[in-house]
């Protein structure tokens, strides 16, 4: 099992979690800011079988804003490796 963060501007949050749970993915989304103008920013968790990284990262690289400005990034992503998953 993994766990994928990825952090997207808030303009494109909805898009990426509407894309995703439309694919069957499940999307916590949690509000973030950071980064040197502090601009404003979502987190994404998204809990996902090995087999379906690359499917929800290339979603995610599909539905983010391409933006103009070279040095702004258009998402960080992290892909985790869940050592134990428990629903309650």
């Amino acid at each position: 099992m993994k766990m994928i963060i990825a952090i997207v501007q808030d303009h494109d949050t909805e898009p990426v979690s509407r894309a995703l749970t439309s694919m069957g993915f499940r999307v916590t989304q949690v509000a973030s800011t950071g980064g040197f103008l502090r601009r404003g920013s979502s987190t994404l968790l998204i809990g996902l079988d090995d087999d379906q990284v690359e499917q929800a990262l290339q979603i995610i690289r599909d539905t983010c804003s391409i933006t103009a400005d070279p040095n702004q990034k258009r998402a960080t992503i992290f892909v985790l490796n869940v050592a134990k998953h428990l629903q309650l």
